[in-house]
């Protein structure tokens, strides 16, 4: 029988082995909770795929690496929505953001404000563009006897100071030789300006996608003014904190191919995907799909293409020469190896696409003049209540269509035709037109959105101007 003291010193070792057999073992590794935050734009329908679309579908959930270091990562998003780009530069800059989206004078800001703080950005993406500046646009109530920018000189304009409309509006009086005091600019936000504008307490209102358009579909505006009189193109871009992107690099790749599979989400069926963002963000479809739908103001393309770099330095010295912005070193801000990343993932040629201006177009059979469409510059939709969104060959047949659908009694929600100066997507009922020619049952019928081109053309042709409501009546002939 063994003694006391050595079954004591027998049982102790056993413990010892028991307690270090417990520190020896691997202990099971902890998740961690990654929490992002993405400051979004709900209202600013250039950014919609970059961000309402990808949380109400869950697309970014979708694509976010889970493998690797990120095998045990638990992902928490924080969508911070705002109306306008310098509230999301604020957050980024306190790092409550590291997912920001905004046009293209705020992503400058953003830029030089992150390089001038040591809270550095980088763009990372693109989410929707204008070749030709096309977006941003000033409006005045439709009572009020202007018709033209130079009409608004002493006259009391509201922008959201900061925006892409500001910069658009810094840009056309720089352009013009026109001084910062040729009207008596003040910065409102696009809901206050709305409703002074729409109450008459404001001359004009400048401002970025959807309101140029918006308002004036609500019924109560006429835009005198579009950027695309600029020639310089406009985006909406994606930004992220460069300290977050080096450590997660495969997330900012994750959210490029989210935004990916939004555009084509978009495409695939525009209609429905316009009365979705209705639903989600207050936004008239119909404005909706005048932008992002076939032919649209914008295209959706998410690659950084050298115009647009060296667009952004033409609009940085705009703000430069007001002293309106730090120092901003371009070239080592923009960053493109996410994107180049998300396209070779997909198996995209990013270099291919990146020289390509192309969208998508209106396709299909006119019914009123039985032939294909094919000339996107002349094509024309007509969108009926409770149906189809229906193509047209041209601006005479698209009116043709709008004559008989309504003498069917149907109504329309809109109808669309493109601008024959600018090349962007107009509401037919807030265009003029060129109206001549010798056949009355052939006449010629050339839309667009400023009355003074739509006189200039007419003078011309040797025909008139005409109003949407005279130009329908003068195809009432042709329908016959």
């Amino acid at each position: 029988m063994p003694a006391a003291g050595s079954t004591h010193i027998a049982f102790s070792m056993a413990r010892w082995a028991v307690a270090a057999a417990i520190v020896a073992a691997p202990l099971p590794l902890r998740a961690e909770t990654l929490e992002i935050g993405i400051g979004i734009q709900n209202t600013t329908t250039n950014t919609v795929t970059g961000g309402i679309v990808l949380k109400e579908l869950g697309l970014l959930e979708k694509h976010l690496p889970k493998t690797g270091k990120y095998q045990d990562m638990k992902y928490t998003l924080s969508w911070q929505n705002f109306t306008s780009g310098p509230p999301v530069t604020n957050g980024m800059m306190a790092d409550n953001i590291q997912i920001g989206m905004m046009g293209d004078y705020p992503l400058l800001v953003n830029g030089a404000t992150g390089q001038a703080t040591g809270n550095e950005t980088q763009l990372v993406t693109i989410i929707a563009y204008n070749a030709f500046g096309g977006g941003n646009g000033i409006v005045v109530h439709k009572d009020l006897p202007y018709f033209d920018l130079a009409d608004l000189k002493g006259k009391n304009v509201s922008v959201p100071f900061g925006s892409a409309a500001h910069g658009m509006m810094l840009q056309a009086l720089q352009t013009r030789g026109l001084a910062p005091d040729f009207w008596n600019l003040v910065s409102q936000s696009p809901e206050i300006g709305t409703t002074n504008l729409q109450e008459k307490r404001i001359d004009a209102h400048g401002d970025f996608v959807p309101f140029p358009e918006l308002l004036p579909f609500r019924g109560f505006a006429r835009k005198i003014f579009d950027g695309a009189e600029t020639k310089i193109p406009t985006f909406h871009g994606v930004v992220v904190r460069k300290d977050f992107g080096e450590k997660y690099p495969e997330i900012v790749t994750a959210y490029v191919e989210a935004l990916m599979e939004a555009n084509d989400w978009m495409r695939k069926n525009p209609k429905l995907a316009a009365e979705k963002i209705e639903q989600w963000t207050g936004i008239n479809k119909e404005v909706v799909y005048i932008f992002l739908g076939p032919d649209g103001i914008m295209t959706l393309d998410p690659t950084i293409k050298p115009a647009w770099v060296e667009a952004m330095k033409g609009d940085y010295s705009v703000l430069q020469k007001l002293n309106l912005i730090k120092p901003l070193n371009i070239d080592a801000w923009v960053n493109d190896k996410y994107v180049r990343q998300a396209f070779k993932d997909q198996g995209i040629d990013y270099d291919s696409q990146m020289k390509s201006l192309s969208g998508y177009h209106v396709e299909g059979n006119d019914p009123v003049c039985n032939v294909p469409v094919t000339n996107p510059a002349e094509a024309g939709q007509i969108w009926i209540e409770g149906g189809d969104i229906v193509p047209f060959s041209s601006p005479l047949c698209t009116l043709m269509g709008v004559n008989k659908f309504t003498a069917a009694g149907k109504k329309l929600n809109a109808v669309y035709l493109v601008d024959h100066e600018l090349g962007i997507k107009v509401f037919a009922d807030a265009a003029f037109y060129a109206v001549g020619g010798k056949n009355p049952k052939a006449p010629e019928l050339v839309p667009f959105l400023l009355k003074r081109n739509a006189e200039d053309y007419a003078a011309k042709i040797g025909g008139k101007l005409a109003t949407y409501t005279e130009a329908l009546s003068g195809t009432a002939a042709a329908s016959r």
